[in-house]
């Protein structure tokens, strides 16, 4: 090899190690993958048949719907909750897509705030509710406030309206005498408030989900978790789910004070995995006391493998695995290991005491 083509080929090498080097690395080229030989488990199929508490309506189509069954059918799952956000002719649509199905896929419906800050409102949308409920909605949700207000139902949003505000309650108590639980999306995980630079361990989805805290009026997490409080506490006949464990996956204790005051609550574990499953022994010990109110739930597609994945953190006791297809953190994931009468009572148990 010439002189010249040696300079080139070093040349070449040179810059792919400076390209990988700590100091040039790009944060989001960092895709690190474990070394340690370890048991690592597959799990395709959930120990005992599973009610998932928290989706959405991903598919729109029967066909799609279809390949959606065969996903559950493969995983073990019996039925799952399509939180659709909607009233109007948009939950009718869904219905009649859904419906096809059976009981395979059970509708939630939204509020429709429309009006929200007029006279009569809370009259309108209460009418609209039990429209929904004699259409098969059996719940309501996902209910969204990260601090600007409920957001989340089709078609408007009420910025400015929380779930504790006035107008809110006869809502919440018509759905307590319908039976039809509330989900509700409080906050956001403690890594989107915190500031988006070299100390944020969540820093690589904290990021795109940050909470711009300069926005006015604007409730932070802690103000966010007293309005459940106060909703939770004024409405004691019916049932709250809070999801993403009321997004204090940093701070459990949090949760667990508001399971221990107030028995109208359970949370579901949905779209947190990648947070928690970096503390296995806390959150063992967290799945042992909160055992009977704890709610399995995905929301996060319907593909195979995302259940495969939950069902290992869930079942088995893996250390040190990545799955940055699903998580967008830099955190490698622990299995919890969870018994056998905790998994019944997450997977389907605690669902039916809520359903039936």
């Amino acid at each position: 090899m010439g002189r010249a083509a040696w300079i080139i080929f070093w040349t070449m090498i040179s810059g792919q190690l400076l390209a990988q080097s700590p100091d040039s690395l790009l944060l989001k080229d960092y895709q690190p993958r474990s070394i340690f030989n370890i048991p690592e488990s597959k799990v395709t199929r959930a120990r005992f048949p599973v009610i998932d508490m928290h989706s959405h309506p991903y598919a729109l189509t029967a066909a799609d719907l279809q390949r959606w069954i065969v996903s559950m059918d493969s995983a073990g799952i019996e039925q799952t909750m399509i939180l659709t956000y909607a009233t109007g002719a948009e939950f009718d649509s869904l219905r009649e897509v859904y419906g096809a199905f059976g009981e395979r896929f059970q509708l939630w419906c939204g509020f429709d705030y429309t009006g929200y800050n007029e006279p009569g409102w809370t009259e309108k949308a209460i009418k609209e509710l039990e429209r929904c409920h004699s259409l098969g909605a059996i719940g309501v949700g996902e209910l969204g406030d990260k601090g600007l207000g409920l957001t989340y139902s089709h078609p408007t949003p009420a910025y400015g309206m929380h779930i504790n505000d006035p107008r809110m309650q006869p809502l919440l108590k018509r759905c307590g005498e319908l039976g039809m639980p509330v989900n509700i999306h409080v906050a956001e995980p403690a890594w989107m408030y915190e500031p988006m630079d070299a100390t944020n361990d969540g820093l690589m989805n904290g990021f795109k989900w940050r909470i711009d805290q300069q926005w006015e009026g604007i409730l932070l997490h802690e103000a966010l978790i007293q309005t459940l409080a106060e909703a939770l506490r004024a409405n004691p006949g019916t049932t709250f789910i809070a999801c993403h464990f009321a997004n204090c996956s940093a701070d459990l204790s949090i949760l667990g004070s508001l399971l221990d005051r107030f028995p109208n609550l359970h949370a579901d574990i949905s779209a947190r995995y990648g947070e928690t499953a970096t503390i296995p022994r806390t959150m063992a010990a967290f799945y042992t006391q909160y055992q009977d109110r704890l709610l399995f739930g995905t929301d996060m597609g319907s593909e195979p493998e995302m259940y495969e994945i939950v069902f290992r953190i869930l079942e088995t006791e893996d250390e040190h695995f990545y799955q940055p297809a699903y998580f967008n953190y830099h955190w490698p994931l622990y299995g919890f290991g969870l018994s056998d009468s905790i998994l019944k009572k997450l997977y389907y148990e605690n669902a039916q005491k809520i359903l039936d």
